[in-house]
């Protein structure tokens, strides 16, 4: 296809593969009025769906990476040729993971089904398929260990995340409302999935989180008295309780130690802490307490699942805790602790 349309987006960068960058200018609101870039009606779209904005910034972030690798040609001149060719690039040229490349498929997938109107035929799709991984799991010394060189704020969000199985944004986000500690119990509101679920409070840690919510109450007196107490929303919240902002239950936990701009909204307020905060810690502590593995953040979600299921926890509860809709997926740490060789003798130490 050579023919040429007018591109309704601004330049797009050069393919590159760095870590992904800010995809538009999160200071300025989308508007639903007036003229649009594709990038906007891609967010737009991604909106009203009520995807997250990690969502959001990814399939934007795709979206621009196919139609630079094609010359800046605009994706309605464009179909499941250029797709699968782009996909092969990715696989071929730039040996990317399999979920890489599942990850920009559902992107332009979107893309030309919800945005441009124009599904592409899915099964003339050569999916790139991958292969069951077995997740990164820490013993409970190597636990102890890292701990041990984690403090501060970081260091209860780590703490509370292997005590609790929450995953790093389902602890970033929790509200003053949600943590129930004289019942030892924690509520994840809109967790992966949009689901709701409890889990535990560990007793060790109700200390420090008694001190952190009243450090956490301090703020937000100064914020009341600066007329800048202002917390986001879910959903319609803000137009049903117009003050519901300003109360101290539906403060995050952990926020920011400054204001910054909400990047749906362009309002200034305090935020929850950053993510980076809590994972930059956590590389910290893993050099710090020579791990030897590639341990994330979310390597401590794994940890807490393996050590509940060799303590003899049933499987089931793993997985509501867990907050997994398919037990089958909580189903790969019963493969982390059989592959450990629990209850088998190797037959090297049966010639002893």
């Amino acid at each position: 296809m050579t023919t040429t349309q007018a591109i309704d987006f601004p330049a797009v960068a050069p393919v590159i593969t760095t870590p992904m960058p800010v995809i538009h200018d999160t200071r300025t609101p989308v508007s639903t009025t007036g003229k649009t870039t594709l990038w906007q009606r891609i967010a737009i779209t991604v909106r009203a769906k009520g995807y997250s904005l990690s969502t959001e910034r990814t399939y934007v972030h795709w979206a621009k990476r196919f139609v630079a690798w094609h010359g800046k040609r605009h994706p309605s001149i464009m179909g499941a040729a250029e797709v699968q060719a782009y996909l092969n690039h990715l696989a071929v040229d730039e040996s990317s993971a399999p979920s890489t490349c599942k990850q920009a498929l559902c992107a332009l997938l979107f893309l030309y089904g919800q945005v441009l109107g124009t599904p592409l035929p899915h099964l003339e799709l050569n999916r790139p398929k991958s292969q069951p991984r077995l997740p990164v799991v820490l013993s409970v010394t190597e636990v102890r260990n890292l701990l041990a060189h984690t403090e501060g704020v970081p260091g209860l969000v780590l703490r509370l995340q292997y005590g609790t199985g929450l995953r790093l944004m389902e602890a970033l986000r929790l509200r003053v409302k949600d943590l129930d500690l004289d019942r030892r119990v924690l509520t994840v509101r809109e967790g992966k999935g949009g689901k709701d679920r409890t889990t535990m409070v560990p007793d060790s840690l109700i200390p420090a989180l008694r001190a952190q919510l009243a450090e956490r109450r301090k703020l937000h007196d100064m914020d009341l008295a600066a007329g800048m107490a202002d917390v986001e929303l879910p959903h319609n919240l803000a137009a049903k309780l117009p003050n519901a902002g300003k109360q101290w239950a539906w403060q995050f936990l952990f926020c920011s130690p400054g204001y910054s701009t909400c990047p749906r909204t362009g309002v200034i307020r305090r935020h929850h802490l950053h993510e980076v905060n809590i994972q930059r810690a956590m590389r910290r502590a893993v050099v710090a307490a020579g791990i030897a593995k590639r341990a994330t953040v979310h390597t401590l979600r794994h940890s807490f699942a393996t050590h509940l299921l060799e303590a003899g926890t049933d499987i089931r509860t793993i997985q509501e805790l867990l907050g997994h809709s398919d037990v089958e997926t909580t189903m790969i740490y019963t493969h982390v602790v059989n592959r450990g060789g629990r209850g088998t003798v190797s037959p090297l130490d049966r010639m002893n």
